[in-house]
């Protein structure tokens, strides 16, 4: 009910003059949308490099992502991604280039999810204890480093239109937030490193993070009680069509020079950070019939409840979207790069030993390599889309049109 509130709520708000203005120039609204995972981000930190080079081959070394899409929306780790591309420096250009995104992940993720070893015995003996009575991380290290990247920059701020879906468990409703939003309504122009360490707060591994915001001028002030947005939307790409959606249908309710808006005026990168689909011992209807609370909350290591929740959601989200695109005979205005043939030990949301972060650079370099893929919904297996090529050739097409759609874009008045 939580993902369907989110896709449908009216309260959704698009900033119109971005949408009326892109829609009658005939330009396609580009939106990226990057999934949670964890230190798996590594994988789409690969795809996005790549991408940028190619943007950066077509208009020149200072082309960034934020100056393409016309969305960018991420969730968890994704939802950080997103900020790091579209949070501004001083000369209102992205903080970070995609090429930099790992470099940030293979730095910083050791500390964020600190590794037990005979090196560490205190946490080695403790953190089988810890698990089972507060999050096995304590989040830190992650709140001072976002703290001191993003300091006071607002989600208003940002160099093109960020949504981040995070989770309320005051008020167990989902909250997004949005560029566009947070220039409307003051309550919801918060910062973006409380925005980040909230859509990050995984269950179980670290802490729910709590912070308010004011409104300057009322005084009014709102409280926000937030965990991972993977709970509701790990795949945040149906959380941005929707909002498009639903702000043209509004705009068309007050004017009549604007067409309602299908996929074919969409073009919409979704990028996956891997999942373990391949056939294991872990689970199976004979084991889990017998499973009560604990074991659904923890199995040898794996926590099978967070495990079914975000792989249903992604996968549904991946269905819809392309039915939605097929709909209209525009399947290529859809890409969505996933890989779902991790291991037990790469698909681990805190494994931030070196070779785990290695080997998950190296499996985004090789799903570059890969055919298109699309999600059969009867086995939950990606299967080749004939016809399309692979991951890399089809990111060369997108950023063709990308580059092209920005370039129509700079010669209209």
């Amino acid at each position: 009910m939580a993902f369907l509130f989110i896709c449908l709520a009216p309260f959704v708000v698009l900033y119109k003059i971005m949408i009326a203005n892109t829609i009658a120039k005939g330009k396609k609204i580009a939106v990226l949308s990057i999934d949670g995972g964890g230190v798996r981000g590594i994988i789409p930190g690969t795809i996005l490099a790549f991408l940028e080079s190619q943007l950066q081959d077509l208009d020149g070394p200072k082309a960034r992502i934020a100056d393409y899409f016309d969305i960018v929306s991420g969730t968890s780790t994704g939802g950080l991604i997103a900020t790091m591309l579209t949070a501004p420096d001083k000369d209102r250009r992205p903080i970070f280039a995609a090429k930099d995104i790992n470099k940030f992940y293979f730095k910083h993720c050791p500390e964020i999810f600190p590794q037990d070893s005979c090196k560490n015995f205190p946490r080695s003996v403790t953190s089988p204890l810890r698990k089972w009575v507060r999050p096995m991380y304590d989040g830190k290290y992650m709140r001072t480093l976002t703290n001191r990247i993003l300091g006071e920059i607002t989600i208003k701020d940002t160099l093109t239109n960020l949504i981040i879906p995070t989770f309320d468990v005051k008020r167990l409703q989902p909250v997004i937030f949005s560029t566009n939003d947070g220039k409307i309504h003051a309550l919801k122009n918060a910062r973006l490193a409380d925005i980040c360490i909230g859509t990050s707060a995984a269950p179980t591994y670290l802490p729910a993070h709590c912070f308010v915001t004011k409104d300057p001028i009322t005084g009014d002030t709102c409280c926000f009680d937030l965990i991972d947005g993977g709970v509701a939307a790990n795949d945040p790409t149906l959380v941005a069509i929707s909002r498009i959606l639903l702000e043209v249908l509004k705009h068309n309710a007050e004017s009549d020079d604007i067409k309602p808006i299908d996929s074919r005026q969409m073009l919409v990168l979704s990028l996956g950070t891997g999942a373990a689909k391949e056939p294991t011992n872990y689970y199976s209807a004979r084991k889990t019939s017998e499973w009560g609370m604990l074991r659904w909350a923890f199995y040898r290591g794996r926590m099978p409840m967070l495990d079914v929740f975000l792989d249903a959601s992604s996968d549904m989200v991946d269905f819809h979207v392309s039915a939605f695109f097929q709909s209209s005979y525009c399947k290529a205005n859809y890409l969505r790069i996933q890989d779902d043939t991790l291991t037990s030990d790469s698909a681990k949301f805190d494994n931030s030993t070196e070779e785990n972060m290695q080997n998950l650079e190296e499996i985004g370099l090789k799903l570059l390599k890969k055919p298109v893929s699309r999600v059969d919904l009867d086995t939950g297996r990606f299967r080749k889309s004939e016809g399309e090529g692979n991951n890399d050739k089809a990111l060369v097409r997108f950023a063709k049109q990308l580059s092209g759609q920005r370039k129509l874009d700079q010669r209209r008045p």
